[in-house]
């Protein structure tokens, strides 16, 4: 067995150069631990930002240098002494906080899961952030049932589709909004009622017209550009879900433009408190990597996540995988803004989409 493995480390913040291919000794295991041999390694818009230095929980935890990515695929490796869920050469997918960008991970038996036998083994390595982010937005934040309706922007993305689609399980009329005409088919087809494009300077009036009394949830990650105008489309009791803040950042642009991200944060809204309680509103937010510790509701939404898969009630997201050295043209195309569906790190030279 070899005693090294390969991984991505940056080292200190800056452009795609930063995402550097290391050799590094295979890490040991606990009692507790699985090592994963990986196949496919979720790439998120998150992970752009690791490497630009601006995510504040990678400074809290573990700071430079860092490996990035929380989500991969693959095969058992190894288990630890006191494992008794899997066993070498089980298929499985699974979260980390930080570190998946790596030909092999160690992380603690809870936060893998069987990959299910329909499940493509590049698409399980994109299968954990997006439906734990949508999961927790609309089930714990969202409290979203029948007949609520959800207003979903970047419906097209890795999360926003999968918004959209756990939504209408959920019973909801939903309303997705995309940045392009092209991106409308891809987001009807997984079951949107209706599908707004942003670039329209009537995006705004032509959801108010879908729902007059305004939107039970609208789910906005763009930050100050759409804020404003979802915050206005929520109707009494409405809850406006914050889980990032993407029009901060230079559309294509290796590094971050400090200039843009000081305008950014000059022209994002404050929400007052005594104006929430008068509009009888609420504005929420959240960042995933401050939930990884919450075992029992990482574990209940993954469960009932893998159960709609299971059940055909979720589509296994759509994906394009770049080698794994070519990390550096993923994040590229990630930040470019015209992807849809998901993009994967591909570390098995056998393993191909279906």
């Amino acid at each position: 067995m070899s005693e090294l493995i390969q991984r991505i480390v940056v080292h200190r913040p800056g452009g795609y150069e930063r995402l550097e291919l290391e050799e590094v000794a295979r890490p040991s295991l606990g009692p507790h631990d699985v090592e994963v041999e990986t196949e496919s390694i979720g790439v998120n818009f998150a992970d752009v930002v690791v490497r630009l230095g601006l995510y504040p929980s990678a400074k809290k935890y573990v700071g430079w240098p860092i490996t990035p990515g929380f989500e991969f695929a693959g095969r058992v490796r190894r288990v630890g002494s006191s494992v008794t869920r899997f066993r070498p050469g089980g298929a499985v997918l699974g979260a980390t906080l930080f570190g998946a960008y790596s030909s092999s991970v160690v992380v603690n038996e809870d936060y893998l899961f069987e990959r299910p036998p329909a499940l493509d083994p590049l698409a399980a390595g994109a299968f954990l952030v997006a439906p734990l982010t949508a999961w927790y937005a609309l089930r714990t934040l969202g409290a979203v049932g029948p007949g609520k309706k959800v207003l979903v922007h970047s419906a097209a993305g890795g999360v926003g589709s999968m918004m959209v689609q756990i939504a209408r399980v959920l019973g909801a009329y939903v309303v997705g909004v995309v940045g392009s005409q092209a991106k409308v088919r891809s987001v009807e087809a997984l079951g949107a009622n209706a599908v707004l494009v942003r670039g329209s300077q009537a995006w705004a009036d032509q959801a108010r017209s879908l729902a007059p009394q305004g939107f039970d949830v609208v789910l906005d990650a763009n930050g100050y550009e759409t804020l404003r105008a979802s915050y206005r489309l929520l109707c009494p009791t409405g809850r406006l879900v914050i889980y990032g803040a993407h029009s901060m950042m230079s559309r294509g642009k290796a590094r971050p433009n400090w200039l843009r991200l000081a305008w950014g944060y000059l022209l994002t809204p404050r929400f007052h408190p005594l104006n929430l309680t008068n509009d009888n509103k609420s504005v929420l937010a959240f960042n995933l990597s401050y939930l990884f510790d919450e075992v029992p509701t990482f574990r209940a939404a993954m469960t009932e996540v893998l159960t709609w898969f299971s059940d055909g009630q979720l589509q296994a997201p759509q994906v394009q995988a770049f080698d794994f050295e070519r990390v550096g043209e993923a994040h590229r195309a990630l930040q470019s803004g015209k992807t849809t569906g998901k993009l994967v790190l591909r570390t098995a030279r056998d393993t191909r989409s279906v």
